[in-house]
Order: C-alpha cells, then sequence, then structure tokens
C-alpha cells in the first residue's frame, strides 16, 4: 500500500477524497466528517430486528448479517463513515479462548490468565481464523461505494484486562497486580495481544477497510507513568505492524485526559479524545502533527435538539483551529439514544461546518 491508503501503484480508491478521510489526512474538507461509535447497535429499532434471538458473538460471525448492521446507520444518519459491526473479544474467540458474551454482563472468560502456563491459550491469529471478516469486509466495500469503513479492534491493555479479571471490572485489581508484581508475564501477555490484534487488524485493511481504530477503552484506569512504562509499547507495536499500509490510525479511550500526548505518541494519526477535555486542549496536550476524534457528550442527545446543537457549536468552535477534525461522541451512542436525534446532529453539523 502506498501512503495515500491506495493499493501502492494504482489509483486512489473511491475513499480517498472522502470527507473522513481527508480530515484523518489533516487536509482541507468541505463540512466536519461525522460518525458516531456505537452506531450500529441497540439504539436503533432496525438492528434489534435483526438480531433478535441471535447471541452476539454470533451475530460478528455472520457476514450477511455484518453487512446489515453495519449498513444501516450509514443509510439512516448520512454518516460519513461506516464502522464495522464486530467486538474486541472476537479474535480472541477465534483463537480458541473460551469466553462468551452474556447479556446485560459483557464478555465474561472462562479460564483466566493468571500463570505463565495460561499465556499458552493466546497462539497467533491467521486470516482462516477469521475469514467472515474477510467476506463482509468484501460484502461491505462494494455496498459502501465511497464511504469509507473503519475497520477495529481492542488495544491490548483493555484485552488483558479482560483476559486476567475474567470479566469486566471497576478495579483491575487482577489486572493491576500483574502489571505491578509480575512485570515479565505483564510485557510478555501484551506481547502476544499485540500480535493477535495487529493480525486481526491487517486482515480487515487488506480486504478493504479505510482506516482502523484501537479501542483502549480501560486505559483511563492507567497513571501516565504506568501507560508509559507497561502498555505504550504494546500498543506501539500495533500501530506500527500496519504502519505500511498507509490506512489512517485512530486511537481511543475513555477517561484518558491524562494520556492524550501519550496515546498519540503510540503512533496514531488521529486521537480520539472523550467529552471530558475540551477539543482545543487536547490539541495542546496531544500536540501538533495529529488530527483529532470526538467529542459530543452522548448523554446530551437525551436533552433536546436545541440543547443538542448549543452543545455540538461548542464542540465544532473549540475545534476551529485544528489541523484536522472528525466529528464523533465522547463514547459510545447510548442504546436508549432517539435515533432520530442522531440523524439531526449529522445534519447539523454538515451544515455549521460547511466550508
Amino acid at each position: 500500500m502506498s501512503a495515500n491508503g491506495s493499493p501502492s501503484g494504482q489509483q486512489p480508491t473511491a475513499t480517498y477524497e472522502s470527507a473522513f478521510l481527508k480530515a484523518c489526512r489533516r487536509e482541507p474538507v468541505p463540512h466536519a466528517p461525522v460518525w458516531f461509535m456505537r452506531q450500529a447497535g441497540r439504539s436503533l429499532p432496525e438492528y434489534r430486528k435483526v438480531r433478535e434471538g441471535v447471541p452476539m458473538l454470533e451475530s460478528c460471525m455472520r457476514p450477511e448479517l455484518v453487512t446489515e448492521i453495519t449498513l444501516q446507520p450509514v443509510r439512516r444518519h448520512n454518516v460519513d463513515a461506516a464502522i464495522y459491526f464486530s467486538d474486541i473479544v472476537v479474535p480472541l474467540k477465534a483463537i480458541g479462548i473460551d469466553l462468551d458474551i452474556k447479556p446485560g454482563v459483557g464478555p465474561v472468560v472462562e479460564r483466566p490468565i493468571r500463570t505463565r502456563a495460561d499465556l499458552a491459550q493466546l497462539r497467533d491469529l491467521t486470516p482462516e481464523d477469521v475469514s467472515y471478516v474477510t467476506e463482509a469486509i468484501g460484502m461491505l466495500t462494494a455496498e459502501l461505494g465511497a464511504t469509507p469503513l473503519i475497520g477495529f479492534a481492542g488495544a491490548p491493555f483493555t484485552l488483558a484486562s479482560y483476559l486476567v479479571e475474567g470479566g469486566p471490572s471497576r478495579t483491575y485489581e487482577n489486572a493491576k497486580a500483574m502489571m505491578y508484581g509480575d512485570p515479565e508475564l505483564w510485557a510478555d501477555l501484551l506481547d502476544r495481544l499485540a500480535d493477535i490484534t495487529a493480525g486481526f487488524l491487517k486482515v480487515q485493511i487488506e480486504a478493504g477497510a479505510s482506516a482502523v481504530q484501537l479501542f483502549d477503552s480501560w486505559a483511563g484506569a492507567l497513571a501516565p507513568a504506568d501507560y508509559r512504562g507497561s502498555v505504550m509499547r504494546a500498543s506501539a507495536k500495533v500501530f506500527d505492524a500496519v504502519a505500511g499500509y498507509g490506512v489512517p490510525r485512530i486511537h481511543f479511550g475513555v477517561g484518558t485526559g491524562e494520556l492524550l500526548g501519550l496515546m498519540g505518541e503510540a503512533g496514531a494519526d488521529v486521537v480520539g479524545v472523550d467529552w471530558r477535555v475540551p477539543l482545543d486542549e487536547a490539541a495542546r496536550r496531544v500536540g501538533p502533527g495529529k488530527a483529532l476524534q470526538g467529542n459530543l457528550d452522548p448523554t446530551v442527545l437525551f436533552a433536546g435538539t436545541e440543547a443538542v446543537e448549543a452543545k455540538a457549536r461548542e464542540v465544532l468552535d473549540a475545534a476551529a483551529g485544528l489541523e484536522g477534525h472528525v466529528f464523533n461522541l465522547g463514547h459510545g451512542v447510548m442504546p436508549n439514544t432517539d435515533p432520530d436525534a442522531l440523524t439531526r446532529l449529522v445534519d447539523y453539523v454538515h451544515s455549521r461546518s460547511a466550508r
């Protein structure tokens, strides 16, 4: 791949001139591009209908279903990018980790990783392990045309936390105990997960994804010194592994205001910002040479059109001096969000930011 995200020696792909990819490359855009984390999902009645009776992990492994779910918000909201419908634990399931996504709980791991012997569970991921991903992305890019598709994966720290804790956690006591108490085991765990994650992103890019996002959902639990010393190297390994493809690399975490500079330093082209830090301040923390993504508080969408537009204006005003800005929420769309509020928000951002 060349640095423009198109195969080397060939013309740029249909998505190359899209507002989303231009913003990621920090080039002038006709309007601020918009997409939403969790834009495909429980807020949409059409999603609930097609998912009826289908377990979450199974839905991620059916190419036709993945294609339909990924396209639903593009059709409904006129967003500037689609994000591949999957879950961060899919590559772990694909290599044989005994886990399931339990409704109302989240991913639950049958045999948590606590010892060096447990690392044997983590073999390399091959494209054959996730052939349904390649198939679904082929179907999606044919349907999407000039609309970019964002691939994604969970970052090594967040995946490690699930694997060590055995499920969701608020304290990360087992993961942090390993990080502090057995730093060599911790480093080896994250290194293996970096390879698996990089493999999963490569499959998506080679199948046709125009950009990728690394979700470090739980990194906000870390102090900057711990992130730099015990986590950042693994995330950097993932970004380095896909650098040669030339597609924009986005890095996002929740509660990561203190880590924004380091998350950019890890190798992202675009740093995602949650709603806690204004974008102009985030730009100061991240430094030059990166685009930013964000960062409307998802709960504002429950407050009525006038309030949504006022808060969206604040985000756009804070982003006015940025080299590149992708409008998004500061976290995922909440399940009870009115889909029409999202559609109106896309229209508002497009018209308000039109150049």
